[in-house]
């Protein structure tokens, strides 16, 4: 999937990313990181409400946190579309009860779609680009909202724009990854970023926990 939505850049990224953006069904494997996020933020407390929102369908993460245990989830399966989706379910453990963030990618118009959230509520078109380092960079545009029959292009005064940047650190031995989520009115709203090592695993499906528990169609 990044492959094809990268196209001959998808070489220029270093090798151990090549081989965890690799994930898929031809490949046949799964990739599970497992680390540690050095720090989680979140803007002001007026911000507070709108991530407790996102948080009712693993959209967005309240939490506040330094050094807290991590996982993420990366495996190829087929959806009931039959797309070729790859899941990106990150689980924090900052308190008793773990957090959870859902995502799930499939390949759409030769670009990389990510579905938010446990329903897929919001599709948001993701741009892609390696950098003079070998790193991988994600910046979100356009998202969509999708409920039943409801439908509409989410303003985003009232959300917010992802730029994720993710590396790998030859001498540590690890994947580093930052995130900063930002509202162009309102400023930060969200943001983590940690290092984690990663198991490849061979795999066809995703475990059903993993699954969102509705799928959209739409795009």
């Amino acid at each position: 999937m990044f492959q094809e939505a990268l196209g001959a850049d998808f070489a220029q990224l270093h090798t151990m990313l090549q081989r965890r953006f690799g994930v898929g069904l031809d490949a046949g494997y799964a990739c599970i990181g497992r680390g540690t996020m050095l720090q989680i933020r979140r803007g002001p407390w007026w911000t507070i409400p709108f991530l407790r929102l996102g948080k009712v369908r693993n959209i967005l993460i309240p939490d506040l946190g330094t050094n807290v245990p991590f996982t993420i989830w990366n495996y190829p399966y087929l959806d009931p579309y039959g797309r070729e989706t790859v899941t990106f379910v990150r689980e924090y453990q900052v308190r008793d009860q773990p957090s959870r963030f859902d995502a799930t990618m499939v390949l759409s118009g030769g670009k990389v779609l990510d579905y938010l959230g446990t329903h897929q509520h919001l599709a948001v078109d993701l741009d892609l680009s390696v950098q003079p380092n070998g790193s991988l960079r994600l910046r979100s545009g356009a998202q969509r909202f999708y409920e039943g029959p409801v439908a509409f292009r989410f303003p985003l005064l009232f959300s917010g724009r992802a730029e994720l940047h993710e590396s790998y650190d030859d001498a540590a031995g690890v994947y580093r990854i930052r995130l900063d989520v930002r509202n162009r009115v309102f400023g930060f709203l969200f943001g983590y970023e940690g290092e984690f090592t990663c198991d490849f695993v061979e795999a066809s499906d995703a475990p059903e926990r993993l699954k969102p528990r509705r799928h959209e169609r739409r795009g």
